[in-house]
């Protein structure tokens, strides 16, 4: 299971974080010679929060982190900030605690990023942490050829899209086309963790 730390260490890796994700989207949407107001359109988040967001000063839901990285072209991991290209060599390694995180802070879900070679293979692979009764909402489609397999580590997950619910136990294990809306719930008064690989064909 995801270790849940509020030390101060934590606290203030979280507050990075949420700098580095603004900053990002800062970056991202000046490359695409988009104003706020463009990108609000876009993204449908208001440009109160965009700005927010971009200083650092609010750390976005994962359905608002998702709206903005689809209207931006680009991935979540992008947006928290994916390790550096990895340089040749037969293995890459990362630590557990330079793992790039992201943390919903309305409802506690947690996607931490586990590719140590992000981008290798076509493929960048996550680990989701959902608490006890909570969902992450419908997020949006991904561009077509987007796929993703997961497998349940621990708990009950249900996994909503192309108007289905699929219930999944621990251990089981589900591949899906992601170029439609979709969303994760965990439905239990128990946590529930998964690994998720996002692959896309080109």
């Amino acid at each position: 299971m995801v270790e849940q730390d509020g030390n101060a260490a934590e606290l203030q890796h979280g507050d990075d974080l949420a700098g580095a994700f603004g900053g990002n989207v800062r970056r991202r949407r000046e490359e695409a010679g988009l104003t706020l107001e463009q990108l609000s359109a876009q993204s449908s988040v208001s440009r109160a929060m965009l700005s927010k967001v971009e200083r650092g000063e609010k750390s976005p839901t994962i359905g608002v982190a998702s709206r903005i990285a689809h209207a931006l072209d680009a991935s979540l991991s992008d947006l928290i900030g994916a390790p550096a290209p990895a340089a040749s060599g037969v293995a890459v390694v990362m630590r557990k605690n330079e793992r790039p995180v992201f943390r919903d802070p309305e409802t506690g879900f947690e996607r931490h990023m586990v590719s140590a070679a992000p981008g290798a293979g076509g493929a960048e692979m996550v680990v989701h942490y959902l608490p006890a009764q909570v969902s992450t909402g419908l997020l949006p489609a991904y561009p077509p050829g987007t796929e993703k397999q997961l497998v349940v580590l621990e708990g009950t997950l249900t996994v909503a899209i192309g108007g289905i619910n699929e219930t999944l136990n621990t251990g089981d294990s589900l591949f899906m086309q992601a170029d439609a809306d979709h969303g994760f719930a965990n439905r239990t008064n128990a946590p529930c963790e998964y690994i998720m690989v996002i692959s896309r064909r080109t």
